[in-house]
C-alpha cells in the first residue's frame, strides 16, 4: 500500500494546468488521503475552468490507479469561487468523483449547472426506488443520535415499512458497530455497491470501507464526494423510508444532503440539558434556512431509573427538548431514557428494538416511529433548495 508521500511523489510527474508546473506545486492539489488500498485525491480549480480541467483529473486518476498496491482511486474535481475559496455546497459547485481500480469504474453524478431549473432537475431525480428520505441530526456529538437512528429505523421496519439506513457520519461512522456488520459491500455491475443487510434493513456506511480505528481526515470536497457516492452508487432497491444518520454540526455533509436529494424532513436528537439544546437550535436553524422541514425533536437520555432501587435521577435534566419543541413550534416525538440495556445492546451489535422488542425501551422508540409516520402522512418531499454560500 502506498503512503501519502508516495502518492504525492507520483503526482509530481503530472503537470498542472499550465502544462509546466508539477501538480503538487501548482496549487491545484487539494488533498491526498490513503485508506488501506483506497486513495482519495481532491483537485481544486476555478469554476470557469472546471470543464477544461477534466483531462487533468483523468491523468491524475490514471497515475494514482497505476501505483502498486492501489485497489481504487477516487479523484474529486471541485470548483472554487472567484475568491478562491472552495464552494462547499452551492449551486456553482461542479464536482466529479471517479473510482478506478480492480473492481471497476464508477461515476458520482455531477452537480447541476447553476440556476433554478438545473437545481429542480437534479432534485427531481431523487434516489431510484427510495420514496422518503429523513435526516436524523444533532447540533453536537455524544447525544445518542446514531443509536436513535438505528432503533428508529428498526421501529419503522416493525411498523411495516421497507427501511434503509445511510450512515452519513463520515468522520465517526457508527452503523457497523450498531448492527454488528464487518464485511465489505459487494460491487455489482462494475460500479454499483450492494448495501449490507441487518435485521431486515439495508445499510450503507463509509465504515464498511475502512478499518474501525482509521481516522477520517478529509477535506470538505472529499466528504461531499463520499456522500454522493453512497447515495447514488448503491443498489438500494425498493425502499419506503431511508434514515440518514448525519454527522454532528452544520457543515459540508448537512449542506450536501440538503442540496442533493429531496429530503422529506429532519429529526433532531438532543439531550435535555441547556448546552445540548443550544447546539440543537443551530441544527434546526440550518435546516430551516435550507428549507428542510423539521419533523420533530427527540429527547434522548431523558431520565435515569436505577435498576436496583428504582429511584429516578434526571442526570441531564428533563423536559428541555419538549419545551424547546413547543417554543419553536415543531412536533415533539418523544423521549428515550438513559438506560444500560440500550447501551449494552448497541455495543453488542443488536439494538434494543431487536434485542427486547416488547420491552419499555423498544416501545419508546416504536412510539417515536408512530408519531414520525403520522407527521409524514400526506406530506410530500420538497425539491432541493438553491443554497447560496457567501
Amino acid at each position: 500500500m502506498p503512503s501519502q508521500e508516495d502518492v504525492v511523489a507520483a503526482l509530481a510527474g503530472v503537470m498542472g494546468p499550465d502544462g509546466r508546473t508539477p501538480l503538487p506545486q501548482s496549487g491545484v492539489l487539494g488533498g491526498v488521503v490513503v485508506r488501506e488500498d483506497r486513495v482519495f485525491v481532491s483537485l481544486e480549480v476555478e469554476a470557469s475552468r472546471a470543464a477544461e480541467a477534466e483531462p487533468l483529473r483523468a491523468a491524475v486518476e490514471r497515475t494514482v490507479a497505476g501505483l502498486p498496491g492501489v485497489g481504487r482511486a477516487f479523484v474529486t474535481l471541485t470548483s472554487q469561487s472567484k475568491g478562491g475559496s472552495t464552494a462547499k455546497a452551492g449551486p456553482a459547485q461542479h464536482a466529479h468523483a471517479h473510482d478506478h481500480g480492480h473492481h471497476g469504474h464508477s461515476h458520482a453524478p455531477a452537480a447541476p449547472a447553476p440556476g433554478p431549473k438545473a437545481q429542480a432537475a437534479r432534485a427531481a431525480q431523487g434516489i431510484p426506488g427510495v420514496r422518503t428520505i429523513i435526516a436524523v441530526a444533532s447540533g453536537k456529538g455524544g447525544v445518542g443520535k446514531s443509536t436513535t437512528s438505528a432503533n428508529l429505523a428498526l421501529a419503522l421496519r416493525n411498523l411495516g415499512q421497507r427501511v434503509a439506513v445511510l450512515d452519513a457520519d463520515i468522520y465517526g461512522p457508527s452503523m457497523p458497530r450498531l448492527f454488528g456488520l464487518k464485511q465489505k459491500p459487494e460491487v455489482i455491475e462494475g460500479k454499483t455497491m450492494r448495501p449490507l443487510e441487518a435485521f431486515g434493513l439495508k445499510v450503507m456506511s463509509i465504515g464498511f470501507l475502512v478499518e474501525e480505528e482509521t481516522p477520517m481526515i478529509w477535506r470538505g470536497p472529499m466528504v461531499m464526494s463520499a456522500i454522493q457516492q453512497m447515495l447514488r452508487e448503491v443498489a438500494w432497491g425498493d425502499v419506503d423510508v431511508m434514515i440518514v444518520d448525519m454527522p454532528p454540526g452544520t457543515g459540508d455533509a448537512q449542506l450536501t444532503m440538503a442540496q442533493s436529494v429531496p429530503l422529506a424532513g429532519s429529526v433532531i436528537v438532543s439531550t435535555p440539558q441547556d448546552l445540548a439544546l443550544i447546539d440543537a437550535r443551530r441544527g434546526i436553524a440550518m435546516f430551516r434556512r435550507t428549507e428542510v422541514p423539521i419533523l420533530g425533536i427527540v429527547e434522548n437520555m431523558s431520565t435515569f431509573v436505577c435498576p436496583k432501587c428504582g429511584e429516578r435521577s434526571d442526570i441531564f435534566g428533563h423536559g428541555g427538548a419538549q419545551h424547546e419543541a413547543e417554543r419553536l413550534g415543531v412536533p415533539f416525538l418523544g423521549e428515550v431514557p438513559l438506560a444500560m440495556p440500550i447501551r449494552e445492546t448497541s455495543d453488542g451489535g443488536r439494538p434494543i428494538v431487536v434485542a427486547d422488542p416488547q420491552g419499555p425501551h423498544a416501545q419508546a422508540y416504536t412510539e417515536i416511529a408512530r408519531r414520525l409516520m403520522a407527521t409524514l402522512q400526506g406530506s410530500r418531499s420538497r425539491p432541493a433548495p438553491r443554497i447560496v454560500t457567501e
